[in-house]
């Protein structure tokens, strides 16, 4: 059986201008992968530059022609090997991502079953938390946006800060009288200082009761995460930036939930991995965006705290494919009648935005 590669990339505008507590952004790139054997077609992602495009088609492309559709982990082993010199921690972890992931799809399709079963199963449905409320937003379209997913149904739901901390306890008041008594978590992106972080934390638990602050350092400052998780009674994540295992291993003792995003940490193959570490460890796993994809593979996690249910993924993953999954009381339950992960690509759509 040859396997054959297809990859695209397609850069969405943003609905408003964005930014957090260390970037801003107008835009977002997404490179899909589509894994064909014979008449059957698999399709994988990942949201990076489109430099990841070509690093599937130079250098996983032939790796993945002449292989078993089944084989996916020495396929990913495989496509490990080539990458080397590459740098695998980074772009090209995210296209062996997007790869891997479309041939998981495959092999559910070729034996015509719901992706959720071959992995096998832990969990049932994957429960998510509203993320967004970006620095860039008014305080109306922040109470909006987190207010309307609580009246949806999410029980929690996430804020960017850290830009101009001095604008933040006025934005923390607006997110808490927006969403009631709903979770609160905020998401500094590494704007503060270990030291900061630590300040602020203590306010946010005691003036919003704030239960979860991602990365309130670099997520490369293990010292400073595990500082802050020391002196602080929130939870404290990280773990979007990390991708080769080794990345995962270093956030141990530093963090109280791993973040683990499958378009980056090597796919679904690499996901797993994931997991193994930290059912060893008795730690936690949250997924971090690309929903869609995300619902099948998280019910594979052993200790799975929740999804990011984020608003550029979730617009873009609507736009461009058919068969999205609906929050379900707070949560994605994966599709079981539909074999693969169930989506497909909404070819004209998507060629609006071809990059």
């Amino acid at each position: 059986m040859t396997v054959d590669l297809d990859v695209s990339c397609f850069t969405i505008p943003t609905d408003a201008p964005e930014s957090d507590g260390t970037l801003a952004w107008d835009s977002t790139t997404i490179v899909i992968v589509e894994a064909r054997c014979g008449s059957v077609h698999g399709l994988g992602w990942t949201y990076a530059a489109d430099a990841a495009a070509s690093i599937v088609s130079d250098k996983l492309a032939d790796v993945v022609r002449d292989r078993d559709p089944d084989d996916v982990a020495a396929t990913w082993l495989e496509c490990g090997r080539q990458l080397r010199n590459l740098g695998r921690p980074g772009i090209a972890w995210c296209a062996l991502s997007a790869v891997d992931i479309a041939l998981w799809d495959l092999r559910a399709r070729m034996h015509d079953v719901a992706l959720v079963t071959l992995l096998p199963p832990a969990q049932k449905r994957v429960p998510i938390y509203g993320s967004g409320g970006f620095c860039s937003y008014s305080l109306e379209r922040l109470r909006e946006q987190l207010g309307g997913w609580v009246a949806e149904g999410i029980p929690r739901v996430k804020m960017k800060l850290g830009r101009e901390p001095e604008n933040d306890p006025k934005r923390l008041d607006a997110a808490r009288e927006a969403i009631g008594d709903a979770e609160l978590y905020v998401d500094a992106n590494g704007a503060f200082t270990a030291k900061d972080a630590i300040r602020w934390a203590h306010e946010y638990v005691q003036n919003w009761n704030v239960r979860w602050f991602e990365e309130p350092v670099s997520s490369a400052d293990f010292a400073g995460l595990r500082l802050v998780r020391e002196h602080s009674l929130l939870d404290v994540a990280a773990g979007e930036y990390a991708y080769v295992p080794a990345d995962f291993r270093n956030l141990l003792g530093c963090v109280d939930c791993l973040q683990a995003d499958i378009t980056r940490c090597g796919g679904i193959t690499g996901l797993l991995r994931v997991n193994g570490l930290a059912a060893a460890y008795g730690i936690d796993i949250s997924g971090h965006c690309a929903p869609q994809l995300s619902a099948h593979a998280l019910c594979g996690v052993d200790r799975l705290r929740h999804l990011e249910y984020f608003h550029d993924h979730t617009r873009i993953e609507s736009m461009l494919f058919d068969g999205v999954l609906a929050p379900d009381g707070g949560a994605l339950v994966p599709d079981r009648s539909r074999a693969g992960h169930g989506l497909e690509l909404k070819r004209a759509e998507a060629q609006r935005w071809a990059a």
